[in-house]
């Protein structure tokens, strides 16, 4: 790092103080100003926020390192801009109706308090075990290798690194509220895009361009079935990414994600109007093309010139792990300045991340537990319940960071397993809820609850039989541990599919005044024109652009 890249980085942390001050200096007196922004977020800041809390840790550092491994196995993942579009065409209007702060508390309205509880429940342990987790853990590998620090005033540097971004981001997070997360987002993501697309264009300079990794790439298989790390489509036989299980999985994580995720979700529900977050939506699907380009193919950049051996700097390229292929191509690629610029892309996507967490969770804390048993609680106190739950959440994160690091190059073996067993229940909870007016709440309810044990069992099976080498082979194992995890995911979703069915048949169906606007087919006609007036042909035109280039580049990477 050279005292230019000092400089760069200055500036950035001098621009977040400066907009963070300003966030402080509005008016916050009321939970939905604090946790929402007051819901009056525009397009801009809603898709940048979008985009923002998404790009964490599991892209500079998973996403990148798949890369390098893999090829393009993750990019079904990566390519969900459409996903963001069934968020801003169809769960929008249905949000917006509802009034809601939280996702929890839409399943109350649609369901029971029951279902609240443990949506509340599920959501706040993932967020705490896994995305905190995983995103601070990350963080501190990530600057430990870019800086090529090991060791500052006899610590390690690792934990100076995590411990910091956490406490920092806590900071702006605690003091700001939604509004600090979503306009610090505009400042961040454009330095995010603009530092990553430096490391892609560098690195193909070096390699010799686009032609020369598709050529070593291409040449490289991953399986025993003949496929290369540039197919995207993999034979149904490949034990981690066969094409249905890619297809099938990636959707069912996706929904759940996009478009039920409180992480995701509360963004929009910071909109002015239906018109703001669905084109905050379509904006961030647009941005959502980009992270394959961005960091998962660099991940295969940085293969290629480990595999062709080229010069950088009179030293050979070399990766010391798949892991270590954005943070080393940070390292050895970017001259003075510019190298500053990707360090503060890479700060903010930790901390935006970060900072979407912390907020999402101090929120659903407040909302969905606090002001659920004491609800004449005054709305300056529930920003003051909001800020010291945020940084509850920041101790356990903190205190968790050594479990994840005792685990090491495992945490991101598992931490898609936890998705995937996560999303089906949840999903399926929504999806009937909003699709077919028979659902009942106690068919909701044992729907979340179904998905919630099997995939606790998946889970402990997992860690058992990692463990017991002589297992004996049986139906069980078979089933919760051998079964593809992707193919596990798409069989467990249509099981929560049918559990919420028998049991909604077998129930009480709900009353038409306790889903009206909740359910297709429920909404009056004056919700029917709002929702109408809120769109026009240039939503249409971008919403096929999108879709178009989601297509080819299926096309291209088959």
């Amino acid at each position: 790092m050279h005292l230019l890249d000092w400089i760069v980085i200055g500036l950035f942390c001098a621009g977040l103080i400066g907009i963070v001050i300003w966030v402080m200096k509005q008016k916050q007196n009321s939970s939905a100003d604090y946790f929402l922004g007051g819901k009056d977020a525009t397009w801009i800041a809603i898709g940048a926020s979008i985009f923002a809390s998404n790009i964490g840790s599991e892209h500079l550092i998973g996403l990148a390192g798949t890369g390098a491994s893999s090829g393009m196995a993750m990019a079904h993942w990566e390519i969900q801009g459409w996903m963001i579009l069934l968020l801003g065409w169809v769960f929008v209007p249905f949000y917006s109706r509802s009034m809601v702060y939280t996702m929890p508390e839409f399943l109350e309205k649609r369901y029971n308090p029951q279902s609240r509880t443990i949506l509340s429940v599920i959501s706040l342990i993932s967020y705490v075990l896994t995305k905190v987790a995983v995103t601070v853990y990350a963080g501190g590998l990530v600057f430990q290798q870019v800086f090529g620090i090991e060791t500052l005033w006899g610590i390690d540097f690792f934990w100076i690194a995590a411990i910091g971004l956490v406490l920092i981001t806590a900071i702006y997070t605690v003091a700001g509220g939604m509004k600090s997360v979503l306009y610090t987002s505009v400042l961040q993501t454009p330095i995010l895009l603009l530092g990553s697309l430096v490391i892609l264009v560098l690195g193909l300079k070096e390699l010799g361009g686009w032609d020369e990794m598709m050529q070593i790439c291409g040449a490289t298989q991953v399986n025993e079935y003949g496929n290369t790390m540039v197919e995207l489509m993999r034979d149904n036989r490949d034990p981690q990414y066969p094409w249905l299980g890619a297809l099938v999985g990636s959707a069912i994580i996706g929904f759940w994600y996009w478009c039920t995720d409180q992480f995701i979700v509360q963004r929009v529900l910071s909109g002015k109007n239906q018109t703001e977050a669905r084109r905050g939506t379509i904006f961030g699907a647009y941005l959502k093309l980009l992270p394959v380009f961005l960091f998962l193919i660099p991940g295969m950049i940085a293969y290629a010139l480990h595999t062709k051996g080229i010069v950088i700097n009179g030293e050979v390229f070399r990766l010391s792990t798949p892991d270590a292929a954005f943070p080393t191509l940070v390292a050895r690629l970017l001259p003075a300045g510019v190298k500053g610029l990707v360090v503060c892309g890479i700060l903010a996507a930790l901390m935006s991340s970060l900072a979407s967490l912390f907020n999402s969770s101090s929120m659903l804390f407040t909302i969905d537990f606090y002001k659920r048993f004491r609800p004449e609680t005054p709305e300056k106190k529930l920003v003051v319940i909001g800020q010291v739950a945020t940084v509850v959440i920041v101790v356990l994160g903190i205190l968790w960071i050594p479990v994840m690091r005792s685990v090491g190059d495992v945490l991101y073996n598992y931490l898609q397993d936890v998705q995937s067993v996560l999303a089906p229940g949840i999903a399926a909870a929504f999806l009937l809820g909003i699709c077919w007016k028979r659902t009942s709440a106690k068919g909701g309810m044992w729907g979340l609850i179904s998905g919630l044990v099997i995939g606790l069992t998946r889970l402990g099976a997992k860690i058992y039989y990692s463990n017991v080498a002589d297992a004996a082979d049986n139906f069980f194992k078979y089933l919760f541990y051998d079964l593809n995890w992707l193919f596990f995911c798409g069989w467990m979703f249509l099981f929560c599919i049918v559990v919420i069915i028998v049991v909604s048949l077998c129930t009480k169906a709900p009353s038409e005044e306790k889903i009206s606007g909740l359910v297709f087919g429920t909404a009056t006609e004056a919700q029917k024109q709002e929702t109408k007036a809120s769109w026009n042909k240039w939503d249409i035109i971008h919403t096929a652009i999108i879709l178009a280039i989601t297509a080819a580049f299926y096309w291209y990477f088959w």
